[in-house]
């Protein structure tokens, strides 16, 4: 199972270092992705013109990995703006606003609602279900939407992503590579999910409180998708009551129909980037009456703006991460050693090849090896290959497989699924209107924790 690391490999773990380090000094990472980039091409092909071709062609990957998302932010910031400018979020958030009266209530709120949405959903859709409306509420009550971010990030893509109890997706790969049932996969990750998830949200909390009672935390940031000039008049009293009940109504059809036809990932978040498209336009025709077709133009320009500025920062990062599993071969081509499972894959097998073997080892190897793999940024690329090693472990250990492939699979979930990876987080940040890269920054201390935690509550039970 072994693969010999080559320069490739090893630019690579260098410039995710420099990446990192740049991250933690807030300094801007876009010229050092692009440098990697070159640097990996150019070892890879031996032609600078070719190398400096693939460059861009790595952006186009990106872009057309990362459109979807985009599409679906964009949509629901147009249609959460014409919200702002008709005054009708005044209407909408009106019941929520008298459940959450603080900033402590609103990040428990809206983070168990957000795991509960996504244990059936998947965190994607029921981000762009939640910020929409609950945003308002938790900015109006002191947290802030950097807050928010973290709440929907950590119990959406963390918790729920992790365990997947209920989709399976997740588990289902992991068990099939390790050669065990799902269900002892799905047994052994409770309480390891659990762990992982009480630890994390709660350091995360109290260092998000801790800042916010020092001020580190601007509440200026909360309301960037806000807009200035609130034209309430455009809707009577009537029509506000009655778009603040359809509203939801078609949101709640969606879930429905997520349910009935278990649409799931891409396809569930599509039909509530679809559903916002229908809002906006039938909202616009209703307020702007024979001006309507202009502006449903214009919010759609101002989502896309919006969209685009905030992932404008990623796209490099995104760009060079993507090379590191099945990108490499769609933008560069076949350069890799034939028994190469791509960059990032081939390093996790090499550490787990240069450990020695025992129970506390093993834990730790699988903890790590799965936060390399998820280094990509998907989470899921990388669990079949952990997986395989835990079956490798836990073979010599003589014991612990289930508890090694399911420590594996949270921890490249957390990492790369994601609540560290910049890009895995955007959908949680641009819905807020913060950076992602913040966010990023925020969860390093309590994902890490966590994971040691969870790593050291895993020995005990291999």
């Amino acid at each position: 199972m072994g693969v010999e690391l080559t320069a490739l490999h090893w630019i690579y773990v260098s410039f995710i270092c420099i990446i990192i380090a740049l991250m933690v000094w807030r300094k801007d990472t876009s010229l050092a992705c692009m440098v990697g980039i070159l640097l990996l091409a150019i070892t890879a092909t031996g032609s600078l013109p070719l190398s400096i071709s693939v460059i861009f062609k790595s952006f186009i990957y990106a872009i057309t990995e990362l459109l979807p998302t985009i599409l679906v932010i964009s949509m629901i910031v147009s249609m959460s703006k014409l919200l702002t400018i008709t005054g009708m979020n005044e209407v909408m958030i009106a019941p929520f606003a008298k459940l959450i009266r603080t900033p402590s209530l609103a990040y428990w709120t809206i983070g168990i609602l957000m795991m509960l949405i996504s244990w059936f959903f998947w965190p994607s859709p029921a981000v762009a279900l939640l910020g929409a409306v609950l945003l308002p509420v938790a900015v109006r009550v002191g947290l802030p939407a950097l807050g928010v971010a973290m709440a929907m990030n950590l119990f959406g893509h963390g918790i729920a992503l992790s365990g997947d109890f209920i989709i399976q997706g997740a588990p289902k790969l992991t068990a099939d590579a390790a050669g065990i049932p799902v269900s002892e996969v799905i047994s052994a990750s409770i309480p390891l999910v659990f762990v992982m998830g009480i630890v994390t949200v709660t350091t995360a909390f109290f260092l998000l409180r801790r800042d916010m009672k020092k001020g580190n935390i601007p509440q200026s940031e909360a309301v960037s998708i806000e807009v200035s000039e609130v034209q309430s008049h455009l809707l009577t009293k009537r029509m506000k009551v009655i778009f603040a009940f359809l509203i939801p109504i078609l949101f709640g059809l969606d879930v429905v129909a997520m349910y009935y036809f278990q649409l799931q990932g891409g396809d569930a978040t599509a039909l509530i980037g679809g559903t916002a498209i229908f809002i906006l336009s039938l909202l616009s025709l209703v307020a702007y009456k024979k001006n309507g077709l202009e502006q449903i133009t214009d919010l759609f320009i101002q989502g896309f703006q919006f969209g685009f500025k905030v992932f404008g920062p990623v796209i490099p990062i995104a760009a060079f991460f993507y090379l590191g599993d099945s990108g490499f071969q769609a933008i560069i081509g076949e350069f890799l050693p034939k028994q190469s499972h791509g960059i990032v894959n081939d390093l996790g097998v090499a550490l787990s090849s240069v450990v020695p073997l025992s129970k506390e080892v093993g834990a730790v190897t699988l903890a790590g090896v799965g936060a390399i793999t998820g280094l990509d940024g998907s989470g899921f690329s990388g669990i079949s290959l952990v997986g395989s090693i835990a079956k490798l472990f836990a073979t010599a250990i003589g014991t612990g497989m289930a508890t090694l492939t399911a420590l594996g699979q949270i921890a490249a979930i957390w990492v790369g699924g994601g609540t560290l990876v910049p890009w895995a987080l955007i959908p949680a940040a641009a819905i807020c209107g913060v950076s992602p890269f913040e966010l990023a920054r925020r969860n390093v201390v309590p994902v890490v924790t966590g994971l040691i935690v969870t790593t050291i509550v895993a020995m005990f039970l291999i």
